[in-house]
Order: C-alpha cells, then sequence, then structure tokens
C-alpha cells in the first residue's frame, strides 16, 4: 500500500488552556496530510516525545495513546480514525499532567512508523510540529495559583528601570571583581617586541598567554630572562589579600612593564586571566598591531576554592569543540572545576575501551524495535540515528583532547559515571553484549559485567518517567562493571597527564519501588540480614566507595547519597543528614532547595553535620531552567526562572535573606524561614563552593548550549570569586535593596560595555544570549531599556524587522503603530525582536 511519507505529513499543536481541573491542561494536535494519496489502515503510528504524561482515556481524533518508555509515546489509529484523505486535516485533542506554557514544552522530534509492531516496521521523519503561539493567560500561567507574571516588553522595562548608564571610568575592569585594584598613570603597550619572561616551570602558562595575546593580534617572544611581561612564581605578601591563598596572585602593570606574581602556577595562570580582560576590547573583535595595558595594581584571591560549572551530555551530545569551547569561557573567569556529566540514561558518551558496547550502543539515539542497535529517541532526537543530537561520544582521544586542554588551564575534570538509577544507556548496551556472548556459548563471559536482573518484577518511574533504568546492585557483575569502567576513565587521566581526584557517582533520583521485585535483590538482602531497601543502597555506596578508595579518588554525589528519610511525629517523612557516609570523604552537591518543597535547608544541615558541601541550587544555579517566563525562551523551569541577575544575587552562605517569593510568586513565609537551619562556624568552613549546572534536555545544538550557558557563567563567577557583597548583613531591607541594586547596576554595565562585547570576538564569536529590550509607551512616547546597559537598541516605525542599518534608540520615541525594538551586540548579532505595548 503506497501511503503518505514523513515528509508530507504535518503536525500543528496548541495548548489550549493550563486551568483543566486543577493542574492539568488541555492541547490539541492537528495531523494534515499533504501528499496525494490516503492515510488508512491500522498499522501505523506517530512516534513522539513529550514531557508531559498525557491521559490516556483523554485522546479525541480517532487514535489511541501508549507510553513506549520514558518520554517516548506514541499515538495509533483506532477503528474510528478512517482515512486522513489528501489534504484532509484531523485534530487530536487530550488532557496532559501539569503545564505547558513553554514552547519546549511542546511535543517533539515526530516520526511515522509503518508496518508497526511487526518486523518489517520502518520509520520516516516527520518533525517538529508547528507550534501555535501563547497569547493567552490560561496559557502562559501555569495555573489559577501562578502569581509569577508572564514576561511581556513592559514587564522587561519595569525590571530594568533602576539601571543607569554609568561612565566608562565608574566600570569595572575585570570579571570577577578583585580584591584589591588600584588604578596608576599611564599604559604600557604590547608590541611584537615584547618578552614574555618565564621560568621554566610556567612554560605552560606563558604559552597560553602567547596564544592568547597572539588572537588579538600581537605574539610576544618566549624568554628565560629581560623585560617585559615577567611570570613568576612567589609568595602573595599583600595584606589585604584573603581567601584561598593558593591561588592568590599580584599583577602590576606600568610604562615599563607587566609583572605577574603568583602564590603557584595556577595564581600565576589567574593573574593572566585578570591581565586579559584589561586588554582593549575591541581588539577580541579586531585584532591589532599593539595592546595597550593600563597601569594598574592588583591583589586578588578567590573566595572559595570550589568554582564549578557542569555539562550534561548525556541528554543530548555536545561536541568536543563545543566543551573546549565552554572550557575555555571558564578558565577566563577563573572557575576551576568542570563536573563532565557523561553518562545517563539517555546516552553514554566516552568511549570505554574494555566495553565497547557502551558507545556502541548506548551512544546512539533513533528509530528501534528492540534497542539492539541503539536506545530509542528521547527529548525529540527524532527516528534517524546519524545527524542527530541524540546520537554521539567522544572517543578516547578526543577525551584525553579534552583531559589535557583542561588541564593546561588548570581546570579539574570531574567525570560522573551516574549509577545506580540514571543508568539505562548502561544496562541496554550490557543487555546486548550478554545476547551475543550467550549466543556463543559463552556464559560465563556474557554475565560478566551484565546489570540486569531479568527476573525483577519491580514496579516504578522514574522522574524522567523510564520503568528500566536501575541497575540491579545486587549482583557482582554490576560492581565488575564499574570497577572496569573506572579503570578505563583513569587510564585516559594518565595519559592526559590530568590530575584524577575525585568521580562523581550521580547517586540521585532512584525511584521508589527499584529492587522491591528483584529475586536477586531480595534473596542479597535476606542472607545480609537487610531490612530495608535503604541498608541496600548504603551497601551499594559503600562498595563504590571501596572502589573508589582503591583508585585514590575522592567520593563525590548528588545530596540524596548523604540523606536519609526520617519519619515525623504525625507519620511524614523529611530528609536529613546520613550519619553513613559523614566519615566517608564523601563530597554532596546540593540541588534540591525550591522554595516550599522542605528541603530548603539541606545544603546547610550537611555542613553543619560534617559534610563538605557544593551548592548548586537549582533555584539560582540551573542554567538549563529559562531565563524568564516567557514562551520563547528554551528551557524548563520546575526550579523557577533563572535571570542572569538570579546567580548574581545569590549569596552563598545565607540563601534566607534574599529570598522572597516561591516557585509559584507568593511570599515566603517568614516565620517558617527562622526556624531552618543556619550555617554554623563550622558549616561555613563546610562550604567548598559553588556550581552552576547546565542539564541537556534541551540544548539541543552548540548555539543553544552557549545561550544557556552566557552570560550566567559570568555572574555565577562572579559570586564563586569575589569577596562577600555583604547584603545579607543590612538589617534593614530598603537598605540592602538599595545595595543590591547599585551592585546589579556595576555589573549590568561591566556586562553591557565590556564583557558581551569581549565574548563577541571570544573564539570567533560565542553565542551567548542577547538581552530583549524593555518598552512602554508613556505620554504617547515609547521609552525602551536593557538589562546590559551599554548595548545598542534599534527600531523601525514601518513594521519590518529592526537590523544593523535600522534606527538606533538614544530616547523617547515618537511614533504610532507596530514599533519594532531589537537589542544588538557589537557584532551586530541581535535579540528577538519585541513589539512597543505588547
Amino acid at each position: 500500500m503506497t501511503r503518505p511519507s514523513g515528509s508530507q505529513l504535518k503536525l500543528k499543536w496548541e495548548c489550549i488552556s493550563n486551568h483543566h481541573e486543577g493542574d492539568n491542561f488541555l492541547a490539541e494536535l492537528v495531523l494534515t496530510n499533504h501528499s496525494d494519496k490516503p492515510l488508512s489502515g491500522n498499522d501505523w503510528a506517530l512516534y513522539f516525545n513529550t514531557c508531559r504524561k498525557i491521559y490516556a482515556e483523554s485522546v479525541t481524533g480517532g487514535v489511541s495513546i501508549n507510553q513506549i518508555n520514558g518520554d517516548l509515546f506514541k499515538l495509533a489509529p483506532t477503528k474510528d480514525f478512517g482515512t486522513l484523505a489528501p489534504g484532509e486535516s484531523r485534530t487530536i485533542g487530550y488532557k496532559g499532567m501539569f503545564w505547558v506554557i513553554q514552547e519546549t514544552d511542546a511535543p517533539l522530534g515526530f516520526y511515522v512508523v509503518y508496518d508497526d509492531g511487526t518486523p518489517a516496521a520502518r520509520a520516516e521523519a516527520i518533525g517538529d510540529p508547528e507550534i501555535v503561539p501563547f497569547t493567552r493567560l490560561e496559557q502562559r500561567n501555569r495555573n489559577l495559583n501562578d502569581k509569577v507574571a508572564p514576561v511581556t516588553a513592559a514587564t522587561r522595562f519595569a525590571d530594568n528601570k533602576d539601571l543607569s548608564l554609568l561612565p566608562a571610568a565608574e566600570v569595572g575592569l575585570i570579571t570577577p571583581t578583585p580584591q584589591s585594584l588600584l588604578h596608576g598613570h599611564g599604559e604600557f603597550v604590547i608590541d611584537a617586541a615584547t618578552l614574555i619572561v618565564h621560568p621554566a616551570e610556567l612554560a605552560g602558562e606563558a604559552a597560553f598567554l602567547q596564544q592568547s595575546l597572539a588572537d588579538l593580534g600581537v605574539r610576544p617572544t618566549l624568554a628565560a630572562q629581560g623585560t617585559g611581561i615577567v611570570l613568576k612564581m612567589a609568595k602573595v605578601t599583600a595584606p589585604q589579600v584573603t581567601g584561598n591563598l593558593d591561588e592568590a596572585y599580584e599583577l602590576n602593570v606600568d610604562s615599563h612593564g607587566i609583572t605577574i606574581t603568583g602564590t603557584t602556577a595556577h595564581a600565576v595562570f589567574n593573574g593572566i586571566q585578570s591581565l586579559r580582560q584589561l586588554l582593549p576590547v575591541a581588539a577580541w573583535v579586531n585584532p591589532q598591531l599593539t595592546l595597550a595595558v593600563p597601569a594598574i595594581k592588583v591583589a586578588d584571591a578567590p573566595r572559595f576554592a570550589y568554582r564549578g560549572m557542569h555539562i550534561d551530555v548525556g541528554r543530548n551530545f555536545s561536541s568536543k569543540e563545543t566543551i573546549l569551547r565552554l572550557l575555555d569561557l571558564m578558565a577566563l573567569y577563573k572557575l576551576n572545576k568542570f563536573h563532565f556529566h557523561i553518562t545517563d540514561d539517555e546516552g553514554w558518551r566516552v568511549e570505554i575501551p574494555s566495553l565497547p558496547e557502551l558507545t556502541e550502543i548506548g551512544s546512539r539515539r533513533g528509530f528501534t524495535t528492540d534497542e539492539t542497535d541503539n536506545l530509542v529517541p528521547c527529548f525529540g532526537s527524532g527516528a534517524q540515528v546519524e545527524d542527530s543530537h541524540g546520537t554521539g561520544f567522544y572517543t578516547r582521544e578526543e577525551f584525553i583532547e579534552i583531559l589535557r586542554f583542561a588541564t593546561a588551564r588548570h581546570i579539574e575534570v570531574i567525570p560522573e559515571v551516574d549509577v545506580p538509577g540514571h543508568a539505562r544507556a548502561a544496562i541496554k548496551a550490557m543487555n546486548v553484549r550478554y545476547n551475543r556472548l550467550k549466543a556463543q556459548g559463552l556464559q560465563r563471559e556474557a554475565e560478566e559485567y551484565l546489570l540486569t536482573d531479568f527476573a525483577d518484577q519491580s514496579k516504578y518511574e522514574s522522574v524522567q518517567l523510564w520503568h528500566d533504568n536501575v541497575i540491579c546492585i545486587a549482583m557482582e557483575s554490576s560492581y565488575r562493571f564499574i570497577e572496569t569502567v573506572v579503570s578505563d576513565i583513569e587510564a585516559m587521566f594518565i595519559e592526559a597527564g590530568a590530575p584524577f581526584l575525585a568521580l562523581h557517582t550521580g547517586g540521585d533520583e532512584v525511584p521508589h519501588g527499584a529492587w522491591e521485585g528483584s529475586p536477586l535483590c531480595q534473596t542479597f538482602m535476606a542472607d545480609k540480614g537487610m531490612k530495608t531497601i535503604q541498608e541496600l543502597q548504603d551497601y551499594f555506596l559503600t562498595r563504590f566507595r571501596e572502589i573508589l578508595t582503591r583508585h585514590k579518588l575522592e567520593f563525590a554525589g548528588w545530596e540524596e547519597i548523604a540523606l536519609i528519610r526520617e519519619q515525623q511525629a504525625d507519620g511524614s517523612h523529611k530528609a536529613a543528614p546520613n550519619p553513613r557516609f559523614k566519615d566517608a570523604n564523601f563530597r554532596p552537591y546540593i540541588w534540591n532547595n525550591v522554595w516550599g518543597w522542605g528541603q530548603e535547608d539541606i545544603a546547610y544541615q550537611l555542613a553543619n553535620a560534617g559534610y563538605k558541601v557544593v551548592l548548586s541550587n537549582v533555584t539560582d544555579l540551573y542554567f538549563d531552567l529559562a531565563y524568564a517566563k516567557d514562551p520563547q525562551e528554551p528551557g524548563y523551569y520546575w526550579g523557577g526562572f533563572i535571570e542572569t541577575r538570579k546567580p548574581f544575587w545569590f549569596c552563598p552562605l545565607d540563601i534566607y535573606t534574599t529570598a522572597t517569593v516561591n516557585l509559584f510568586g507568593h511570599p515566603l513565609d517568614r516565620e517558617a524561614l527562622d526556624k531552618m537551619a543556619r550555617l554554623t562556624k563550622a558549616g561555613t568552613e563546610n562550604v567548598l563552593g559553588i556550581q552552576g549546572q547546565l542539564w541537556g534536555e534541551n540544548a539541543r545544538n552548540a548555539g543553544r548550549v552557549e545561550y544557556l550557558a552566557a552570560p550566567r557563567l559570568l555572574a555565577l563567577a562572579e559570586r564563586a570569586w569575589a569577596v562577600d557583597p555583604g547584603w545579607t548583613f543590612i538589617a534593614d531591607a530598603d537598605q540592602r535593596n538599595e545595595k543590591m541594586a547599585k551592585d546589579w547596576n556595576q555589573f549590568a554595565n561591566r556586562l553591557g560595555q565590556r564583557e558581551l562585547a569581549r565574548l563577541d570576538g571570544f573564539l570567533g564569536g560565542y553565542g551567548y544570549r542577547i538581552p530583549l529590550p524593555g518598552a512602554v509607551v508613556e505620554g504617547g512616547k515609547i521609552i525602551a531599556n536593557t538589562s546590559a546597559p551599554g548595548l545598542t537598541v534599534r527600531y523601525t516605525t514601518d513594521g519590518s524587522e529592526p537590523n544593523a542599518f535600522s534606527a538606533v534608540y538614544e530616547g523617547p520615541i515618537s511614533a504610532s503603530g507596530d514599533v519594532k525594538l531589537a537589542t544588538f551586540s557589537s557584532t551586530n548579532r541581535k535579540s528577538r525582536t519585541v513589539v512597543a505595548g505588547e
């Protein structure tokens, strides 16, 4: 039977309302047949990914719905579907769980499968649907309780109203802000005759500086002695410098030359980053033959020893080039820990030579009938395996290159191998290995790295909707698997000459019900005298720690590992520190501080209990979340909306003072906040630092990664490095808010006048998010502003799109009709267009 190809089927999707029966939404999917052939029969299905569960009984339009696994669903025709004739459309309505207020909430990655459910099944890509704009409040609010205002040009204008353009002389020169900076007189000019003088132990740092200057147009010569730019290691004695003195440096510039002195090679490297930021901003876009550096004296050291950035490449793959660009950005702003999330349910991303199936199967996503060739599509990755954002891995050589690149920039790589949950890619890959060897009659070899109890009848569903993503921790083969993976990763670190100090074990979001129906686990527990699943999980973590100890690695993981559920007097359960791992050299990363969820103070509880913690707070530091409550902003919002000012205003040691509203915009209960844990003196010393997270669900390409990362990463760096701004010590709320607004204005001007212009030329142009302008109509005139004073706003009055030749906004505009505005970078890259008054 001849039927429409996938490319001839088109889809349009619309959220009808989020205000349906409480926390449910209504949506419609319109399927149109653009071919000259009918779509009929009952042996086809539409497959797609959606982050929201759909109520099966609610589906209309002559189709039924079935969840395959995870976020993969399919619509199949029922007897009522009949035929979709050429040119005809069919509306499929449904009710879903929770809300859909952003375009990234829409179902994505559609494909049609003909001969579905048979060995002859074949898939044809359709792609993403056309998404009907979200315009009504019931589309843009989560429910009737949602008090967070949808973002408009007017709300952006109000958010920016306290910002003002500062004179260039009042804008900070270095980000993050150094502890001490004194301006001198005159300048030093770097040209081709300049020497970079350095001892042998700073050869790597000198070479890095030489190449950095060459990128801006000048390539000095390296020398063992002489004058010019002198790098040296010595104790930094500036009395005003506090913090992590292992990274302390001094930078002195006068008309005779430049000297960078650091306590360690890493400290000298920090000084080099400050020098780079003193170079003419224009040279980053248009290289110059000479580079003038203002006379200045800087003495500096970081507030926190741990200043981290995380990226998840398991959900969607990011190329080696994307990772190197992110590492370079981290180095420029003195971040020093790279948390590399390389495995998850949806993908295994690094070659493990001892277990090739991990990447042969686990790194590939696309249409499959049994997952013996690749994993199923996720997050809209679609039917095609090749050239999909769901497919990819780093070869051993590429991973070593990444390690060397990071090490040269004094960035420690902390790989994450996520177990026992979030392990589906590994589980499916090892099942393929098992079946292949078993078919060869090699039963012992087949079971050597098996992660599955095939008799397991456990019923569970993970947060990401998987039903089979937890390894069997009663099998010795699971520990053999972990040992082998750790050994192969360690070998790559050794070959790269990179420090392998810690392995992040994940350990998060193990779904309730896992292992309860596993005969192997139940027998194992009985043999060991275990009464609870918690005891079994603690056993697993103890074994994992023993493996890491043999490899001299620190034991790191998400907060769940350090927590137990304590029963309260009313029968409820509350998270509390698990004393079992307090003295196990375990480093928890604390993420769940969503206001109103009951774990807002868990980081402080753990620090006070003796755990060395890394603050990874979702409400301020999850850079995969959308910047704003705007349907066209990519990202989720389950932890809130994270504008750049959120990480800038983050107060690591006192999150309560600046907290005002919960997830839905309601004022926080101050009485309840007062009862939460505060850091003790010992607890304060146990806060290692902070880390930004960039999860991969919506990071579908390199451009999206850079858009989500920056400029928020710069605000993260400011809070991780610069001294405490003192906001939490100002008791009067009005005075505190005034000081916070003043500090934000300074940082916003630094972004608009210096940092973003620098990034326009950095690595050929880093794809940071350009903030949309704010605009209102007042007194018949249009007034505009931006969250980064110094950026250019351009506009049109004839309905056309603003471009690089459009009028520059310099003051109130007298115009009628649709006035369109957009913010432009120094290289004329533009933001989305806004219409004044909308």
